[in-house]
């Protein structure tokens, strides 16, 4: 199991009520679960709408449970923005 920041931007730090805290999981789908399980209600809506960075790269299409997460990495939140 790895240990890393998720790191919440616009509205997912507002939903999240952080701007980061810390993950322990094998991939990004298990860090996420964990995140709905800590922050259950508006999270969990924002993160269906969001994109995600690991480590500097876009997650796109793949498949969340597909994206190995690594040992002092970094996942960014970001939801969509507004004039972007």
């Amino acid at each position: 199991m790895a240990a890393g920041t998720i790191r919440y931007w616009a509205a997912a730090k507002a939903a999240a009520g952080v701007a980061e805290e810390p993950y322990a999981a094998e991939n990004l789908a298990e860090a996420l679960d964990a995140a709905r399980e800590r922050h259950p209600g508006e999270l969990v809506r924002v993160l269906q709408r969001c994109s995600f960075l690991v480590d500097g790269a876009p997650v796109g299409t793949r498949g969340h449970e597909t994206v190995r997460l690594a040992e002092g990495g970094t996942v960014e939140v970001l939801p969509p923005f507004a004039g972007g």
